[in-house]
C-alpha cells in the first residue's frame, strides 16, 4: 500500500469513527441509554454494524469515548474564544464553564456518562479521553501550575464533583452556586471566562 492510500485509509477511519461518536452522543440525548442499541447508533451514522465492533469492545466504551469526544470538543471550543492567550486565569475559568455548561445543555448524556464510570468497568481509557485530559492539563499549566499533571487531576475530580451536584436527581445544586466555589478555590473573577446571566450568588 502506498504512503497516500494508506493516509487516505486512515483518514476514512477517523471518520467512521467520528461518525459513530457522533450519533452515539445524539441517540442517547434522545433515547437514553437503555433503550439505544449498538445497531441503532451504527445505523444513524450510516455504518456497518461490524464497523461498531471493530473501534469499540461494547457499547459502554462506546458512550464513554462518544462524551469525552463531545467535552473535548466544547472545551476546545471554549478555549480558542479565549481573546487573551495570555491570561491563564481566564483559560481555567472557560475550562469550568465549559464542562459545567456541558452538564446543562446535555444533561441526560452526562448522566449516562457519570453512571457509567461507578459502574464496573470505571473510568475507560481512550483517544477522545485523552486528549480532553491534555486540554485540561494545559488549561491548568497556563494557570501558573509548577505541578500540572497532579493539579490536573484535582481539578478533574473537583469537575466530576461538581457535575454529579448539577445532576443528582431531586436535589441538584445551582450551577452558579457550584461555578462560584470552584472560582473561589482557584481565585478567578466571576467575570472571567462565560459568567453566567445575572449577579454571582451571595454566601450566607
Amino acid at each position: 500500500m502506498s504512503p497516500r492510500s494508506a493516509s487516505v485509509n486512515e483518514e476514512l477511519r477517523r471518520r467512521s469513527r467520528e461518525r459513530l461518536l457522533q450519533a452515539t452522543v445524539e441517540l442517547i440525548g434522545e433515547r437514553g441509554y437503555e433503550a439505544t442499541t449498538l445497531a441503532d447508533i451504527a445505523d444513524r451514522a450510516g455504518a456497518a454494524r461490524g464497523l461498531v465492533s471493530y473501534y469499540f469492545p461494547g457499547k459502554r466504551p462506546l458512550v464513554q469515548s462518544a462524551v469525552h469526544r463531545l467535552m473535548h470538543m466544547t472545551l476546545s471550543a471554549a478555549l480558542d474564544s479565549q481573546q487573551d492567550l495570555s491570561d491563564g486565569h481566564d483559560a481555567l475559568a472557560r475550562a469550568i464553564d465549559a464542562i459545567l455548561s456541558l452538564t446543562s445543555t446535555h444533561t441526560k448524556v452526562m448522566r449516562v456518562h457519570m453512571a457509567g464510570i461507578l459502574q464496573a468497568e470505571g473510568f475507560i481509557q481512550c483517544p477522545e479521553q485523552q486528549q480532553l485530559a491534555a486540554l485540561l492539563e494545559q488549561s491548568v499549566a497556563r494557570y501558573g501550575s509548577g505541578h500540572a499533571t497532579e493539579d490536573y487531576r484535582l481539578l478533574r475530580a473537583l469537575l466530576m464533583g461538581a457535575v454529579v451536584a448539577l445532576l443528582l436527581p431531586g436535589a441538584p445544586m445551582p450551577l452558579a452556586s457550584l461555578r462560584l466555589e470552584l472560582f473561589q478555590r482557584y481565585g478567578l473573577d466571576w467575570q472571567l471566562g462565560m459568567p453566567p446571566q445575572g449577579e454571582p450568588p451571595v454566601r450566607r
